[in-house]
């Protein structure tokens, strides 16, 4: 099978190229410099996690690579704000547009509309990347340990922090435990294969137990179930990233809010 991060990352790199033509590194790292002088401040994702009782990430999320289209028509003006007003710790919002239908744009028309952190969610190859998500908006981003060698994660990490960005880093299997030590705010477990996007929630129990105590632990992917946040959260999970369980109806606020009245039950 076709394994699709590996194009995915192929592509992003091309795609980083062409962005700094457009907009030069030297402009964009400037302008960040000058948001942050001016005091413009961001918002910690670990805490608001650790904070919330039920911890839902509530992703923005238009497209998959592998099943299309999942809401064309979704707004960032409408529906991170229904997901605050549902009850969600934080938002994460889809940036990347080849694959996943997304920009950085939804970023910057979601924040002022919102309080909750921001997560960017992409594949981050690049420290450019981190420029543009504090430039957007964002607080806080994904690293994923599939695309990156530990030194890479270890040092888009320490900008990220220089940025004030704080980092969740995504996990998919066994073998790249050895990133969970890097001095990330978070940790997420994917529970979906990004090789050939097959799901399976108990990659979040298999991994649970080898996961530092000290991070806040988040699993991601193919949950749609209240009763499997309850057995998540006794496994040590304390947020929970949903999103086409919220997008594919035809109001993911209200959908966000009816999930989490049964999580109060």
């Amino acid at each position: 099978m076709k394994d699709i991060l590996e194009e995915i990352v192929a592509h992003k790199h091309t795609e980083v190229a062409e962005q700094k033509e457009q907009m030069p590194p030297r402009r964009l790292y400037a302008e960040v410099e000058g948001m942050m002088a001016e005091g413009i401040e961001t918002r910690s994702l670990s805490r608001s996690l650790a904070g919330n009782p039920y911890g839902i990430i509530a992703e923005f999320k238009r497209k998959s690579p592998s099943k299309g289209w999942i809401k064309e028509e979704g707004k960032p003006e409408v529906i991170p704000p229904a997901y605050e007003k549902a009850g969600a710790a934080a938002l994460s919002i889809l940036t990347d547009e080849a694959y996943f239908g997304g920009c950085l744009d939804f970023i910057r028309k979601a924040r002022p509309l919102v309080s909750l952190p921001i997560l960017r969610k992409d594949f981050i190859v690049d420290e450019y990347q981190l420029f543009q998500a504090r430039h957007a908006g964002a607080d806080a981003v994904l690293l994923i340990a599939a695309d990156l060698t530990r030194q890479q994660a270890g040092s888009l990490t320490a900008i990220a922090h220089e940025l004030r960005l704080e980092v969740l880093l995504e996990l998919h299997a066994e073998h790249e435990l050895d990133y969970a030590d890097l001095p990330v705010d978070a940790i997420g477990v994917n529970n979906r294969n990004l090789g050939t996007f097959v799901t399976d929630v108990g990659n979040s129990f298999r991994l649970s137990a080898r996961l530092p105590e000290d991070k806040v632990l988040v699993s991601e992917s193919g949950i749609s179930n209240p009763d499997t946040i309850r057995l998540l959260r006794q496994a040590g999970y304390r947020g929970f990233l949903i999103g086409e369980t919220f997008m594919r109806t035809d109001d993911p606020g209200q959908t966000l809010s009816d999930f989490i009245a049964k999580l109060s039950c």
